[in-house]
Protein backbone atom coordinates (compact mmCIF):
# COMPACT_ATOMS: atom_id res chain seq x y z
CA UNK A 1 0.00 0.00 0.00
CA UNK A 2 1.22 3.39 -0.70
CA UNK A 3 2.73 5.73 1.93
CA UNK A 4 0.43 8.35 0.83
CA UNK A 5 -2.58 6.31 0.82
CA UNK A 6 -1.32 5.19 4.38
CA UNK A 7 -1.10 9.28 5.47
CA UNK A 8 -4.34 9.81 4.15
CA UNK A 9 -5.98 7.16 5.92
CA UNK A 10 -4.29 8.24 9.23
CA UNK A 11 -5.10 12.40 8.65
CA UNK A 12 -9.04 10.95 8.44
CA UNK A 13 -9.22 8.54 11.64
CA UNK A 14 -7.38 11.89 13.42
CA UNK A 15 -10.14 14.26 11.98
CA UNK A 16 -13.09 11.62 12.70
CA UNK A 17 -12.29 12.22 16.72
CA UNK A 18 -10.95 15.74 16.22
CA UNK A 19 -11.76 16.64 20.29
CA UNK A 20 -10.02 13.68 21.18
CA UNK A 21 -7.24 14.53 18.95
CA UNK A 22 -7.29 17.93 20.35
CA UNK A 23 -6.87 16.66 23.76
CA UNK A 24 -4.25 14.20 22.94
CA UNK A 25 -1.93 17.22 21.43
CA UNK A 26 -2.44 19.16 24.60
CA UNK A 27 0.58 17.23 26.13
CA UNK A 28 2.12 18.45 23.64
CA UNK A 29 1.66 22.26 22.58
CA UNK A 30 1.90 22.41 27.07
CA UNK A 31 5.32 20.77 26.25
CA UNK A 32 6.11 22.54 23.51
CA UNK A 33 5.23 26.17 24.60
CA UNK A 34 7.02 25.53 28.14
CA UNK A 35 10.30 24.97 26.73
CA UNK A 36 10.14 27.57 24.51
CA UNK A 37 9.28 30.41 27.11
CA UNK A 38 10.93 29.39 29.54
CA UNK A 39 14.28 28.78 27.44
CA UNK A 40 13.64 32.20 26.44
CA UNK A 41 13.57 33.16 29.98
CA UNK A 42 16.64 31.54 31.00
CA UNK A 43 18.85 32.66 27.71
CA UNK A 44 17.24 36.70 28.31
CA UNK A 45 17.87 37.08 31.64
CA UNK A 46 21.59 35.11 30.68
CA UNK A 47 21.60 38.40 28.02
CA UNK A 48 20.48 40.74 30.15
CA UNK A 49 23.25 40.29 33.22
CA UNK A 50 25.56 39.77 30.81
CA UNK A 51 24.94 42.83 29.23
CA UNK A 52 25.05 44.85 32.63
CA UNK A 53 28.21 43.50 33.51
CA UNK A 54 30.07 44.05 30.29
CA UNK A 55 28.38 47.73 30.22
CA UNK A 56 30.74 48.31 32.99
CA UNK A 57 33.84 47.48 30.72
CA UNK A 58 35.77 43.97 30.49
CA UNK A 59 39.06 45.87 31.35
CA UNK A 60 38.28 46.81 34.89
CA UNK A 61 39.19 45.22 37.86
CA UNK A 62 37.90 45.80 41.41
CA UNK A 63 40.12 45.54 44.65
CA UNK A 64 38.15 45.54 48.12
CA UNK A 65 40.17 45.10 51.38
CA UNK A 66 37.53 42.85 53.97
CA UNK A 67 37.54 41.97 56.94
CA UNK A 68 38.25 44.03 60.28
CA UNK A 69 41.68 44.92 58.71
CA UNK A 70 42.75 48.27 59.38
CA UNK A 71 44.75 48.79 56.03
CA UNK A 72 43.76 51.33 53.80
CA UNK A 73 44.62 52.76 50.39
CA UNK A 74 46.58 55.84 50.37
CA UNK A 75 47.33 58.46 47.34
CA UNK A 76 51.11 57.61 48.07
CA UNK A 77 49.63 53.80 46.96
CA UNK A 78 47.85 54.97 44.08
CA UNK A 79 50.60 57.18 42.52
CA UNK A 80 53.10 53.65 43.35
CA UNK A 81 50.22 51.74 41.67
CA UNK A 82 49.85 53.78 38.31
CA UNK A 83 54.22 53.34 37.38
CA UNK A 84 52.98 49.53 36.94
CA UNK A 85 52.81 47.85 33.55
CA UNK A 86 49.10 47.15 32.38
CA UNK A 87 47.43 49.63 35.24
CA UNK A 88 46.18 52.92 32.81
CA UNK A 89 43.90 54.28 35.59
CA UNK A 90 42.77 53.74 39.31
CA UNK A 91 39.60 55.63 41.16
CA UNK A 92 39.23 54.84 44.83
CA UNK A 93 35.92 54.65 46.27
CA UNK A 94 34.90 56.03 49.82
CA UNK A 95 31.00 55.31 50.06
CA UNK A 96 28.26 55.57 52.49
CA UNK A 97 25.28 53.24 52.77
CA UNK A 98 22.38 55.83 53.78
CA UNK A 99 23.22 59.87 53.85
CA UNK A 100 20.26 62.07 54.51
CA UNK A 101 19.62 64.94 51.77
CA UNK A 102 17.28 67.29 52.27
CA UNK A 103 16.09 70.41 49.51
CA UNK A 104 13.61 72.80 50.60
CA UNK A 105 10.80 71.15 52.90
CA UNK A 106 11.74 67.11 50.95
CA UNK A 107 13.91 65.20 52.38
CA UNK A 108 14.70 61.50 52.30
CA UNK A 109 17.85 59.35 52.23
CA UNK A 110 20.24 57.90 49.36
CA UNK A 111 23.55 56.46 49.06
CA UNK A 112 26.35 58.29 48.51
CA UNK A 113 30.06 57.41 46.83
CA UNK A 114 32.84 59.77 46.48
CA UNK A 115 35.83 59.61 44.15
CA UNK A 116 37.94 61.21 41.65
CA UNK A 117 37.42 62.47 38.21
CA UNK A 118 38.39 59.15 36.44
CA UNK A 119 35.79 57.33 38.61
CA UNK A 120 32.90 58.14 35.00
CA UNK A 121 35.32 56.97 32.65
CA UNK A 122 36.42 53.36 34.65
CA UNK A 123 32.75 52.93 35.88
CA UNK A 124 31.20 53.65 32.58
CA UNK A 125 29.01 56.54 34.07
CA UNK A 126 27.85 59.13 31.87
CA UNK A 127 25.66 62.00 32.50
CA UNK A 128 22.45 63.63 31.37
CA UNK A 129 22.95 66.97 32.38
CA UNK A 130 25.54 68.98 33.43
CA UNK A 131 28.78 67.20 34.19
CA UNK A 132 30.78 65.28 36.03
CA UNK A 133 32.76 65.89 39.74
CA UNK A 134 37.05 67.05 38.45
CA UNK A 135 39.95 66.91 39.29
CA UNK A 136 39.87 70.91 40.53
CA UNK A 137 36.95 70.17 42.46
CA UNK A 138 39.08 67.27 44.44
CA UNK A 139 41.93 69.29 44.78
CA UNK A 140 39.85 72.45 46.37
CA UNK A 141 37.24 70.31 48.41
CA UNK A 142 34.52 72.00 46.39
CA UNK A 143 31.19 70.62 48.08
CA UNK A 144 29.68 69.73 44.39
CA UNK A 145 27.77 66.56 44.10
CA UNK A 146 26.43 64.80 41.29
CA UNK A 147 23.09 62.99 41.65
CA UNK A 148 21.40 60.14 40.09
CA UNK A 149 17.98 61.10 37.96
CA UNK A 150 15.39 59.17 40.79
CA UNK A 151 17.49 60.93 43.55
CA UNK A 152 16.54 64.45 41.95
CA UNK A 153 13.14 63.55 41.08
CA UNK A 154 12.16 62.34 44.63
CA UNK A 155 14.14 65.67 45.74
CA UNK A 156 13.07 68.24 43.12
CA UNK A 157 10.30 66.25 41.22
CA UNK A 158 12.46 67.16 38.22
CA UNK A 159 15.52 66.39 36.82
CA UNK A 160 16.17 69.56 35.32
CA UNK A 161 17.96 70.53 38.75
CA UNK A 162 21.80 71.33 37.69
CA UNK A 163 22.91 74.81 39.58
CA UNK A 164 20.15 73.35 42.53
CA UNK A 165 21.44 73.18 45.92
CA UNK A 166 20.53 70.53 48.66
CA UNK A 167 22.02 69.45 52.43
CA UNK A 168 23.80 66.04 52.92
CA UNK A 169 24.17 65.39 56.42
CA UNK A 170 23.39 68.92 57.00
CA UNK A 171 26.06 70.32 54.58
CA UNK A 172 25.22 72.07 51.65
CA UNK A 173 25.64 71.35 48.26
CA UNK A 174 25.89 72.18 44.47
CA UNK A 175 24.19 70.55 42.24
CA UNK A 176 26.75 70.17 39.02
CA UNK A 177 25.31 67.27 37.39
CA UNK A 178 22.82 64.38 36.91
CA UNK A 179 23.80 60.92 36.22
CA UNK A 180 22.26 59.11 32.48
CA UNK A 181 19.33 56.68 33.96
CA UNK A 182 20.93 53.11 34.52
CA UNK A 183 17.60 51.32 35.99
CA UNK A 184 17.23 48.81 38.40
CA UNK A 185 18.70 45.56 39.13
CA UNK A 186 18.84 42.80 42.04
CA UNK A 187 21.25 45.19 43.64
CA UNK A 188 18.78 48.16 44.07
CA UNK A 189 18.52 51.05 41.67
CA UNK A 190 21.03 52.58 40.17
CA UNK A 191 19.51 56.27 39.64
CA UNK A 192 19.14 57.04 43.64
CA UNK A 193 22.46 58.40 44.44
CA UNK A 194 24.62 61.25 44.42
CA UNK A 195 28.43 61.19 43.85
CA UNK A 196 30.49 63.75 45.45
CA UNK A 197 34.62 64.60 45.27
CA UNK A 198 36.48 62.10 46.96
CA UNK A 199 38.38 65.12 49.44
CA UNK A 200 35.01 66.47 50.48
CA UNK A 201 33.57 63.28 51.36
CA UNK A 202 36.06 62.45 53.79
CA UNK A 203 35.63 65.49 55.80
CA UNK A 204 31.98 64.88 55.39
CA UNK A 205 32.01 61.04 56.54
CA UNK A 206 35.41 61.89 58.99
CA UNK A 207 37.04 59.16 57.44
CA UNK A 208 39.90 58.48 55.33
CA UNK A 209 40.16 54.82 55.18
CA UNK A 210 39.64 53.86 51.74
CA UNK A 211 38.73 50.15 51.10
CA UNK A 212 37.29 49.78 47.65
CA UNK A 213 39.45 51.05 44.34
CA UNK A 214 38.59 50.63 40.59
CA UNK A 215 41.57 50.04 38.19
CA UNK A 216 41.42 50.34 34.53
CA UNK A 217 44.03 47.71 32.23
CA UNK A 218 45.50 49.21 29.55
CA UNK A 219 43.22 46.69 27.71
CA UNK A 220 41.42 43.42 28.24
CA UNK A 221 44.88 41.54 27.44
CA UNK A 222 46.75 43.16 29.99
CA UNK A 223 43.85 42.27 32.45
CA UNK A 224 45.71 39.43 34.29
CA UNK A 225 48.98 41.25 34.22
CA UNK A 226 47.31 43.76 35.62
CA UNK A 227 45.58 41.55 38.51
CA UNK A 228 49.02 40.31 39.32
CA UNK A 229 50.89 43.34 40.03
CA UNK A 230 47.75 44.48 42.09
CA UNK A 231 47.80 41.22 44.35
CA UNK A 232 52.02 41.70 44.50
CA UNK A 233 50.64 45.09 46.08
CA UNK A 234 48.34 43.86 48.38
CA UNK A 235 50.29 40.77 49.35
CA UNK A 236 53.46 42.98 50.68
CA UNK A 237 50.80 45.76 52.22
CA UNK A 238 48.69 43.24 53.98
CA UNK A 239 51.56 40.36 55.02
CA UNK A 240 50.88 37.98 52.82
CA UNK A 241 46.93 37.95 54.25
CA UNK A 242 44.83 36.45 51.41
CA UNK A 243 42.07 36.70 53.32
CA UNK A 244 42.29 40.41 53.93
CA UNK A 245 41.26 41.57 50.08
CA UNK A 246 39.54 40.40 47.29
CA UNK A 247 40.42 41.16 43.83
CA UNK A 248 38.10 39.93 40.33
CA UNK A 249 37.39 41.50 37.17
CA UNK A 250 34.58 41.70 35.13
CA UNK A 251 35.78 38.53 32.90
CA UNK A 252 35.34 35.95 35.70
CA UNK A 253 32.17 37.99 37.12
CA UNK A 254 30.89 37.64 33.25
CA UNK A 255 31.83 33.83 33.13
CA UNK A 256 30.45 33.01 36.54
CA UNK A 257 26.87 34.61 36.13
CA UNK A 258 26.91 33.05 32.44
CA UNK A 259 27.98 29.44 34.01
CA UNK A 260 24.93 30.45 36.77
CA UNK A 261 22.09 31.67 34.71
CA UNK A 262 23.00 28.77 31.75
CA UNK A 263 22.31 26.05 35.28
CA UNK A 264 19.27 27.80 35.36
CA UNK A 265 18.11 27.54 31.46
CA UNK A 266 19.28 23.97 31.91
CA UNK A 267 17.04 23.21 34.69
CA UNK A 268 13.78 25.32 33.16
CA UNK A 269 14.22 22.63 29.78
CA UNK A 270 14.14 19.67 32.07
CA UNK A 271 11.30 20.93 33.97
CA UNK A 272 9.38 21.88 30.31
CA UNK A 273 10.76 18.52 28.91
CA UNK A 274 8.98 16.52 31.68
CA UNK A 275 5.43 17.95 29.85
CA UNK A 276 6.50 16.81 26.26
CA UNK A 277 7.21 13.10 28.27
CA UNK A 278 4.12 12.92 30.02
CA UNK A 279 2.30 14.37 26.50
CA UNK A 280 4.22 11.39 24.98
CA UNK A 281 2.34 8.98 27.17
CA UNK A 282 -0.85 10.42 26.72
CA UNK A 283 -0.47 9.74 22.76
CA UNK A 284 0.65 6.15 23.59
CA UNK A 285 -2.49 5.67 25.75
CA UNK A 286 -5.29 6.95 22.92
CA UNK A 287 -3.64 4.98 20.27
CA UNK A 288 -3.85 2.04 22.87
CA UNK A 289 -7.75 2.45 22.93
CA UNK A 290 -7.64 3.59 19.26
CA UNK A 291 -6.33 0.05 18.36
CA UNK A 292 -8.63 -1.51 20.25
CA UNK A 293 -11.85 0.45 18.76
CA UNK A 294 -10.68 -0.54 15.56
CA UNK A 295 -9.82 -4.30 16.28
CA UNK A 296 -12.23 -5.24 13.82
CA UNK A 297 -11.16 -2.82 10.86
CA UNK A 298 -7.37 -4.00 11.09
CA UNK A 299 -8.77 -7.64 10.72
CA UNK A 300 -10.46 -6.11 7.53
CA UNK A 301 -7.99 -5.24 6.37
CA UNK A 302 -5.22 -8.04 7.22
CA UNK A 303 -8.03 -10.35 5.57
CA UNK A 304 -7.74 -8.91 2.29
CA UNK A 305 -4.29 -8.68 2.06
CA UNK A 306 -3.00 -5.84 4.14
CA UNK A 307 0.41 -6.49 5.44
CA UNK A 308 1.92 -6.27 8.91
CA UNK A 309 4.06 -3.53 8.08
CA UNK A 310 1.01 -1.49 6.14
CA UNK A 311 -0.79 -1.85 9.71
CA UNK A 312 2.60 -0.49 11.41
CA UNK A 313 3.19 2.29 9.50
CA UNK A 314 -0.55 3.68 9.47
CA UNK A 315 -0.49 3.68 12.80
CA UNK A 316 3.12 5.32 13.51
CA UNK A 317 2.06 8.06 11.09
CA UNK A 318 -1.35 8.77 13.32
CA UNK A 319 1.00 9.26 16.37
CA UNK A 320 3.60 11.42 14.32
CA UNK A 321 0.92 13.56 12.95
CA UNK A 322 -0.61 14.45 16.06
CA UNK A 323 2.58 14.80 18.14
CA UNK A 324 3.91 17.36 15.06
CA UNK A 325 0.43 19.13 14.44
CA UNK A 326 0.81 19.86 18.49
CA UNK A 327 4.63 20.97 18.06
CA UNK A 328 3.37 23.50 15.91
CA UNK A 329 0.67 24.70 17.78
CA UNK A 330 3.30 24.58 20.86
CA UNK A 331 5.56 26.76 18.91
CA UNK A 332 2.62 29.13 17.95
CA UNK A 333 1.66 29.29 21.88
CA UNK A 334 5.14 29.56 22.93
CA UNK A 335 6.01 32.73 20.64
CA UNK A 336 2.82 34.03 21.49
CA UNK A 337 3.63 34.16 25.91
CA UNK A 338 7.43 34.98 24.73
CA UNK A 339 5.57 38.03 23.31
CA UNK A 340 3.71 39.08 26.05
CA UNK A 341 6.36 38.03 28.72
CA UNK A 342 8.54 40.74 27.06
CA UNK A 343 6.02 43.10 26.16
CA UNK A 344 3.28 42.83 28.91
CA UNK A 345 5.50 41.11 31.61
CA UNK A 346 8.69 43.64 30.85
CA UNK A 347 10.82 40.28 30.98
CA UNK A 348 13.93 39.70 28.67
CA UNK A 349 12.70 37.35 26.33
CA UNK A 350 15.69 35.69 23.35
CA UNK A 351 14.31 32.88 21.28
CA UNK A 352 16.79 30.84 19.59
CA UNK A 353 15.48 29.28 16.03
CA UNK A 354 17.83 26.29 17.21
CA UNK A 355 15.86 25.66 20.30
CA UNK A 356 12.50 25.93 19.10
CA UNK A 357 13.84 23.51 16.06
CA UNK A 358 15.20 21.13 18.62
CA UNK A 359 11.96 21.18 20.82
CA UNK A 360 9.52 20.67 17.69
CA UNK A 361 12.31 17.96 16.43
CA UNK A 362 11.80 16.35 19.42
CA UNK A 363 8.10 16.27 19.53
CA UNK A 364 7.89 14.56 16.68
CA UNK A 365 10.46 12.26 17.83
CA UNK A 366 8.39 11.71 21.35
CA UNK A 367 5.49 10.99 18.86
CA UNK A 368 7.56 8.19 16.95
CA UNK A 369 8.76 6.55 19.93
CA UNK A 370 5.33 6.65 22.19
CA UNK A 371 3.54 5.50 18.82
CA UNK A 372 6.18 2.48 18.41
CA UNK A 373 4.12 0.35 20.90
CA UNK A 374 0.44 0.37 20.42
CA UNK A 375 1.36 0.40 16.55
CA UNK A 376 3.82 -2.45 16.83
CA UNK A 377 0.48 -3.98 18.70
CA UNK A 378 -2.00 -3.13 15.86
CA UNK A 379 0.29 -5.22 13.49
CA UNK A 380 0.43 -7.95 15.27
CA UNK A 381 -3.35 -8.46 15.36
CA UNK A 382 -4.41 -12.23 14.45
CA UNK A 383 -6.81 -11.26 11.42
CA UNK A 384 -9.45 -14.20 12.77
CA UNK A 385 -9.63 -13.07 16.13
CA UNK A 386 -9.91 -9.47 15.12
CA UNK A 387 -12.71 -10.26 12.93
CA UNK A 388 -14.35 -12.43 15.92
CA UNK A 389 -13.92 -8.73 18.04
CA UNK A 390 -17.02 -7.01 19.35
Amino acid sequence: MKLKMLFKMAISSIRSNKMRSFLTMLGIIIGISSVIILVGLGEGTKQQVSDQIESLGTNLVTVNLTGNSAASISNADITDLLTKPGIKKIAPELSQGSVNIKAGVTSTTTSLEASTADYSEIRKISVASGRFISNFDNENRFKVAVIGSETATNLFNSTNVVGQTMYVNGIEFSIVGVLQSQGSSSAGSSDDRIIVPLSTAERLLQTTDIKTFYVEAQSQDTVSEAESYLTLFLNNKLNSDTTAYRVFDQTSLLTTAATTTQSMTTMLSGIAAISLLVGGIGIMNIMLVSVVERTKEIGIRKAIGAKRSNILIQFLIESATISSLGGILGVAFGYLGAYIAQNFLNMTMVISPNIVLGAFLFSFFVGVVFGLYPANTASKLNPIDALRFE
